[in-house]
């Protein structure tokens, strides 16, 4: 599983926020990428994640956050399987899913809008994947999940680039991701 320039490759996904608080999920399918089935000596594969870059902006514009925005956020990307798609306060999101102990949690951030410039401050990275020890994904899906605690006072899109790798996987590595990568 090293990384190497020519076999990375990246994907996307975002949510919009709301001007109220509660939680909503966003679902990247990955069904084209991983195949957990391993057919006579074709080994399956799973997708690779070595890092996760974060994004939060205005809705609808290219600008940072104003420094005069309020509100906290937390999001997380999470390899999950079944979780439907749902606006950012018509969503639930089960406690401890956006913690450091889900071993489901892919990448984790916090943000705390009302900086003193703007962008400033910066979302804080809580939890990432590295070029050295990657998260494998081996279930067709992952979700960005946000859960908005203090409503944000202008509308946000929370964002993720994932820079990934299709990996070849043994058998017995295969069986340890899919048991800890069931809810």
């Amino acid at each position: 599983m090293a990384y190497n320039m020519k076999d990375v490759f990246y994907l996307d996904t975002e949510i919009e926020t709301t001007t109220s608080a509660g939680d909503g999920v966003a679902t990247l399918d990955l069904s084209s990428y991983v195949d957990p089935i391993a057919r006579g000596k074709a080994k399956g594969q799973g997708l690779a994640i070595y890092k996760v870059q974060w994004d939060i902006r205005e809705a609808n514009d290219n600008g940072p956050v104003a420094a005069a925005t309020t509100g906290t956020l937390r999001a997380g990307l999470i390899s999950f399987s079944g979780l439907p798609a749902t606006a950012v306060g018509s969503g639930s999101i089960s406690n401890n899913t956006l913690t450091g102990t889900n071993d489901l949690m892919i990448s984790g951030i916090d943000f705390y809008a009302g900086g003193t410039a703007a962008g400033d401050p910066a979302p804080h990275t809580w939890l990432m994947p590295s070029a050295d020890v990657p998260y494998v994904v081996v279930r067709d899906q992952v979700n960005l999940m946000v859960e908005v605690s203090t409503a944000m006072s202008v509308n946000t899109n929370v964002g993720c680039r994932i820079e990934c790798a299709i990996v070849t996987l043994d058998q017995s590595t295969l069986n340890q991701l899919l048991r800890t990568q069931t809810v």
